[in-house]
């Protein structure tokens, strides 16, 4: 050790059991270093200026393109509204049409969970991270291989979610491909969801003939319609688009159907940029903001004031290929200017972010998830959909990256929260205490020991071990700690938190599977 350099005494040395201790007593949710609904909003890719020539450009979409293909009712909701329906079929909107609508949406939006203590207030710049998507395949780590998804991985997923703190709200991630029967695969999907987890619940059904029977599900859960329509603890996921500007009527339909049962509505325009949007990012979000205007539109002309969520989520291709691209750079980027378009019409909105294109959990994967899931955060995403558990460009889940999910968005969440400038956290006397009557470092000095669990995270299953340390333990990797806490999770965590006499019921009316 060369001259001048302090001996600063091991990290080992007295107190760490104490410590270790204090780090594993539970802490208020007030005074947790992360938390549900942090606000965000520091990082915006638009200048203000551009994102007035976006909103500009998306006016003038409705107004000279508009969207074709409306279901007969929602062309009679629309037009009654002022939308024109022209000589080609397609629903034309005026831009006062377009504002009068904006006055009228819902803002400062809560999503309630089925446990009071995971409602979501969707305001500002609060952000919450979540998983959502369509995958057809869970990816077998141990294996690495990829098999059909099943009603039981779908509802161990949401098991785990309900033992991650920093997955926020779970949204149907994998199809029942168990399950062969369309009506089956919707009633399977939303009861896989709600019986494994109290958070808000996403899902989406594939036919309007299916509502009828998922609502009856839902009543049985929630203790009766009135006890639904006070507290909707699930929302619709409606792709009431098919890019490029035109309507899909049977999700119009759903959609619909949906807001006259109290269910919030995600309004999910899913273009991908280079095939079913176009290739500039700018335009992509103009096309995307376009058609959510519409659905705006759609919504509060048919219930003012219903809760919808402004669900941008236009895609990025590899022009390379046309394959779909949720890992890169530039889908962080879209994401992160689309919170911006959602801050400036003061709506409630949702985006995806933490798409993996690889496809395990590997440093790829890492790197794809962090930036996006970081990126949107910063952003001021109200909600961040399939951030975690989601690779080979949503193709498949991951129980194992859900859980490696659950330190990474806690890292996110931290970059989110920022630091705390106060006169506590500025005030040299700690600091002239420890260089001039002290011992020369701040190891257990009454403010780092404060400071310990309010103003630093620390990972469940990420690995801070020194060489020495990480060799005593058997070497372990980081997927091998992910499958252990994932089966420690699955041991504790019961197959339905649904009610046990309302759990009997829908099992003895539906066939479930899971």
């Amino acid at each position: 050790m060369g001259p001048g350099c302090a001996v600063v005494p091991s990290r080992r040395s007295g107190g760490r059991a104490a410590r270790v201790a204090m780090r594993s007593s539970p802490l208020a949710e007030n005074i947790r270093p992360v938390r549900p609904g942090l606000s965000g909003g520091q990082y915006k890719p638009l200048t203000d200026a551009n994102v007035l020539r976006i909103h500009e450009a998306a006016l003038d979409a409705l107004e000279q393109i508009g969207l074709a293909n409306a279901p007969k009712s929602g062309v009679e909701i629309m037009t009654k509204a002022g939308a024109l329906l022209g000589d080609d079929g397609r629903l034309r909107f005026p831009r006062a049409l377009v504002e009068d609508m904006l006055a009228l949406a819902a803002r400062n939006l809560t999503l309630f969970g089925r446990d009071p203590k995971h409602d979501m207030q969707l305001s500002g710049t609060r952000v919450h991270y979540g998983t959502a998507g369509a995958a057809v395949h869970v990816v077998d780590c141990e294996k690495r291989e990829y098999r059909e998804s099943t009603s039981r991985d779908l509802l161990d997923a949401a098991r785990l979610v309900q033992h991650l703190d920093n997955v926020h709200f779970f949204q149907r991630a994998m199809v029942c491909r168990d399950v062969a029967d369309n009506f089956l695969m919707d009633i399977n999907t939303l009861y896989a969801c709600c019986a494994g987890t109290t958070k808000h619940v996403g899902t989406s059904f594939s036919d309007p003939a299916h509502v009828e029977g998922c609502f009856d599900v839902l009543h049985m859960i929630a203790g009766g319609e009135d006890k639904w329509r006070a507290r909707p603890f699930v929302s619709n996921s409606n792709c009431f688009v098919v890019p490029p500007m035109k309507f899909a009527e049977e999700s119009c339909i759903t959609m619909e159907a949906c807001i006259r049962a109290g269910m919030p509505v995600l309004l999910l325009s899913a273009g991908q940029a280079g095939a079913t949007a176009p290739a500039p990012l700018a335009a992509a979000i103009v096309q995307a903001v376009a058609e959510c205007l519409a659905g705006v539109v759609y919504v509060n002309a048919m219930a003012p004031g219903h809760p919808a969520i402004f669900g941008t989520w236009p895609f990025v291709s590899d022009l390379r290929t046309g394959a779909m691209s949720g890992g890169s750079g530039e889908q962080a980027l879209l994401t992160a200017g689309l919170a911006q378009m959602h801050r400036f019409y003061d709506l409630p909105g949702g985006a995806a972010a933490g798409i993996a294109d690889s496809k395990l959990p590997d440093m790829q994967a890492g790197w794809e998830q962090g930036i996006s899931n970081v990126l949107a955060g910063l952003a001021g995403l109200n909600l961040v959909y399939e951030s975690v558990g989601m690779h080979a460009s949503l193709l498949g889940f991951s129980l194992e990256s859900l859980v490696l999910g659950d330190d990474l968005l806690g890292q996110a969440q931290r970059c989110i929260r920022g630091i705390d400038v106060t006169e506590d956290s500025l005030s040299i006397e700690t600091m002239r205490s420890v260089c001039l009557e002290g011992p020369g470092h701040y190891l257990g000095d009454p403010q780092t020991l404060e400071l310990m669990q309010t103003e630093y995270i620390y990972p469940a299953v990420a690995d801070r071990t020194s060489p020495k340390e990480w060799v005593e333990n058997g070497r372990p990797d980081l997927l091998q700690k992910a499958i252990a806490r994932k089966n420690r999770i699955l041991e504790i965590a019961p197959l339905s938190t649904i009610d046990a006499d309302a759990d009997r019921a829908i099992r003895e009316k539906y066939q479930i599977y899971c």
